[in-house]
Protein backbone atom coordinates (compact mmCIF):
# COMPACT_ATOMS: atom_id res chain seq x y z
CA UNK A 1 0.00 0.00 0.00
CA UNK A 2 1.65 3.10 -0.90
CA UNK A 3 2.47 5.52 1.62
CA UNK A 4 1.23 9.22 0.31
CA UNK A 5 -2.65 9.28 0.97
CA UNK A 6 -3.47 10.44 -2.27
CA UNK A 7 -2.59 7.62 -3.95
CA UNK A 8 -5.04 4.57 -4.62
CA UNK A 9 -3.73 1.50 -3.56
CA UNK A 10 -1.64 -0.68 -6.02
CA UNK A 11 -0.56 2.52 -7.21
CA UNK A 12 2.46 2.24 -9.93
CA UNK A 13 5.49 4.71 -10.16
CA UNK A 14 3.64 6.36 -12.53
CA UNK A 15 0.89 8.08 -10.22
CA UNK A 16 4.24 9.22 -8.47
CA UNK A 17 5.52 10.98 -11.31
CA UNK A 18 1.74 12.34 -12.39
CA UNK A 19 1.92 13.79 -8.64
CA UNK A 20 5.22 15.43 -8.48
CA UNK A 21 5.39 16.68 -12.23
CA UNK A 22 8.00 19.46 -11.62
CA UNK A 23 10.85 16.93 -10.23
CA UNK A 24 9.83 13.65 -11.92
CA UNK A 25 9.86 15.54 -15.21
CA UNK A 26 13.77 15.88 -15.55
CA UNK A 27 14.44 12.62 -13.63
CA UNK A 28 12.61 10.93 -17.01
CA UNK A 29 14.28 12.75 -19.23
CA UNK A 30 17.54 12.03 -17.55
CA UNK A 31 16.49 7.99 -17.47
CA UNK A 32 15.98 8.16 -21.07
CA UNK A 33 19.42 9.74 -21.81
CA UNK A 34 21.41 7.73 -19.48
CA UNK A 35 19.70 4.42 -20.59
CA UNK A 36 18.51 4.72 -24.39
CA UNK A 37 21.22 7.38 -25.61
CA UNK A 38 24.51 7.05 -26.60
CA UNK A 39 27.02 4.87 -24.55
CA UNK A 40 29.39 2.60 -24.07
CA UNK A 41 27.03 -0.13 -23.10
CA UNK A 42 24.24 -1.66 -24.93
CA UNK A 43 20.25 -0.47 -23.90
CA UNK A 44 20.31 -4.10 -22.66
CA UNK A 45 23.48 -3.96 -21.07
CA UNK A 46 21.99 -0.91 -18.93
CA UNK A 47 18.86 -2.21 -18.46
CA UNK A 48 21.22 -5.24 -16.75
CA UNK A 49 22.94 -3.11 -14.90
CA UNK A 50 19.48 -1.67 -13.59
CA UNK A 51 17.93 -4.96 -12.66
CA UNK A 52 21.09 -6.21 -11.14
CA UNK A 53 21.24 -3.10 -9.06
CA UNK A 54 17.88 -3.29 -7.69
CA UNK A 55 18.05 -7.35 -7.25
CA UNK A 56 20.74 -6.23 -4.59
CA UNK A 57 19.17 -3.60 -3.02
CA UNK A 58 15.58 -6.08 -3.01
CA UNK A 59 13.48 -3.65 -4.85
CA UNK A 60 10.80 -5.91 -6.26
CA UNK A 61 9.18 -3.48 -8.24
CA UNK A 62 12.42 -2.38 -10.04
CA UNK A 63 13.91 -5.43 -10.14
CA UNK A 64 10.65 -7.03 -11.96
CA UNK A 65 10.09 -3.99 -14.49
CA UNK A 66 13.87 -3.92 -15.21
CA UNK A 67 14.72 -7.39 -15.66
CA UNK A 68 11.66 -7.53 -17.86
CA UNK A 69 13.46 -4.63 -19.79
CA UNK A 70 16.58 -6.42 -20.28
CA UNK A 71 15.07 -9.71 -21.40
CA UNK A 72 13.07 -8.10 -23.73
CA UNK A 73 16.09 -6.80 -25.17
CA UNK A 74 18.42 -9.66 -25.34
CA UNK A 75 19.28 -10.35 -22.11
CA UNK A 76 18.67 -14.52 -21.41
CA UNK A 77 16.04 -14.81 -18.92
CA UNK A 78 17.27 -15.95 -15.55
CA UNK A 79 20.83 -13.71 -15.35
CA UNK A 80 19.54 -11.22 -13.34
CA UNK A 81 18.63 -14.16 -10.71
CA UNK A 82 22.55 -15.78 -11.20
CA UNK A 83 24.56 -12.00 -10.80
CA UNK A 84 22.53 -11.79 -7.57
CA UNK A 85 23.56 -15.10 -6.37
CA UNK A 86 26.94 -14.60 -7.95
CA UNK A 87 28.43 -12.68 -10.29
CA UNK A 88 31.66 -14.50 -10.62
CA UNK A 89 29.32 -17.51 -11.71
CA UNK A 90 26.51 -15.76 -13.81
CA UNK A 91 26.21 -16.59 -17.50
CA UNK A 92 26.78 -13.22 -18.82
CA UNK A 93 29.86 -11.78 -20.50
CA UNK A 94 32.92 -11.73 -19.15
CA UNK A 95 33.64 -8.19 -20.60
CA UNK A 96 30.46 -7.35 -18.37
CA UNK A 97 31.85 -9.10 -14.67
CA UNK A 98 34.20 -6.27 -13.39
CA UNK A 99 31.20 -3.35 -14.47
CA UNK A 100 28.41 -5.65 -11.94
CA UNK A 101 31.11 -6.23 -9.69
CA UNK A 102 32.01 -2.42 -9.58
CA UNK A 103 28.11 -1.76 -9.17
CA UNK A 104 27.74 -4.07 -6.63
CA UNK A 105 30.35 -2.38 -4.73
CA UNK A 106 29.42 0.83 -5.17
CA UNK A 107 25.63 -0.08 -3.65
CA UNK A 108 26.66 -2.02 -0.97
CA UNK A 109 29.64 -0.13 0.36
CA UNK A 110 30.37 2.95 -1.63
CA UNK A 111 32.93 4.73 0.32
CA UNK A 112 34.70 0.95 -0.59
CA UNK A 113 34.94 1.59 -4.32
CA UNK A 114 38.26 2.27 -4.89
CA UNK A 115 40.28 3.37 -8.32
CA UNK A 116 41.32 -0.55 -8.89
CA UNK A 117 37.46 -1.22 -9.29
CA UNK A 118 37.54 1.18 -12.08
CA UNK A 119 41.10 0.05 -13.17
CA UNK A 120 39.10 -3.64 -13.78
CA UNK A 121 36.38 -2.29 -16.22
CA UNK A 122 39.08 -0.28 -17.99
CA UNK A 123 41.26 -3.84 -18.43
CA UNK A 124 38.62 -5.87 -19.64
CA UNK A 125 38.53 -3.80 -22.63
CA UNK A 126 36.05 -0.97 -21.96
CA UNK A 127 36.95 3.25 -22.10
CA UNK A 128 36.47 5.46 -19.13
CA UNK A 129 32.77 6.52 -20.40
CA UNK A 130 32.33 3.11 -19.10
CA UNK A 131 32.99 3.88 -15.90
CA UNK A 132 30.86 7.09 -15.61
CA UNK A 133 27.82 5.27 -17.16
CA UNK A 134 28.67 1.80 -14.57
CA UNK A 135 28.63 4.66 -12.02
CA UNK A 136 25.55 6.40 -13.28
CA UNK A 137 23.44 3.57 -13.91
CA UNK A 138 24.52 2.42 -10.25
CA UNK A 139 23.39 5.67 -9.12
CA UNK A 140 20.06 6.08 -10.46
CA UNK A 141 18.94 2.82 -9.73
CA UNK A 142 20.04 3.00 -6.11
CA UNK A 143 17.86 6.44 -6.23
CA UNK A 144 15.10 5.28 -7.51
CA UNK A 145 14.99 1.85 -5.17
CA UNK A 146 14.75 4.54 -2.42
CA UNK A 147 12.12 6.52 -3.96
CA UNK A 148 10.03 3.46 -4.75
CA UNK A 149 10.71 1.76 -1.10
CA UNK A 150 10.45 5.07 0.72
CA UNK A 151 6.91 5.28 -0.77
CA UNK A 152 5.34 2.32 -0.25
CA UNK A 153 5.22 1.18 -4.59
CA UNK A 154 4.90 -2.31 -4.66
CA UNK A 155 5.15 -4.67 -7.43
CA UNK A 156 2.00 -5.62 -9.74
CA UNK A 157 3.34 -8.41 -12.20
CA UNK A 158 0.72 -7.25 -14.63
CA UNK A 159 2.02 -3.69 -14.61
CA UNK A 160 5.35 -5.19 -15.28
CA UNK A 161 4.74 -6.45 -18.39
CA UNK A 162 3.24 -3.61 -19.47
CA UNK A 163 5.78 -1.40 -18.16
CA UNK A 164 8.59 -3.53 -19.57
CA UNK A 165 7.43 -3.74 -23.00
CA UNK A 166 6.86 0.19 -23.16
CA UNK A 167 9.91 0.50 -22.15
CA UNK A 168 11.94 -2.01 -24.38
CA UNK A 169 10.24 -0.57 -27.53
CA UNK A 170 9.91 3.36 -26.95
CA UNK A 171 12.58 4.33 -24.42
CA UNK A 172 11.46 6.20 -20.95
CA UNK A 173 9.98 9.65 -22.92
CA UNK A 174 6.22 8.29 -23.35
CA UNK A 175 6.09 8.02 -19.64
CA UNK A 176 6.24 11.95 -20.11
CA UNK A 177 2.86 11.63 -21.77
CA UNK A 178 1.01 9.34 -19.66
CA UNK A 179 1.32 11.82 -16.75
CA UNK A 180 -0.58 14.51 -18.44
Amino acid sequence: MPFLPSLRPGASLLEVFKAFPDTCRPLIEFHEVLLRGPAPFTEAERELIAAYVSGLNRCGYCRAVHTATAERLGVPSGAVDQLVQNVDFALVPEKMKPVLQYAEKLTRTPSGVHKSDAEAILAAGWDEAAIYYAAAVTALFNFMNRLVEGLGIEFDPAYTRVAAQRLASQGYLPLLDLMR
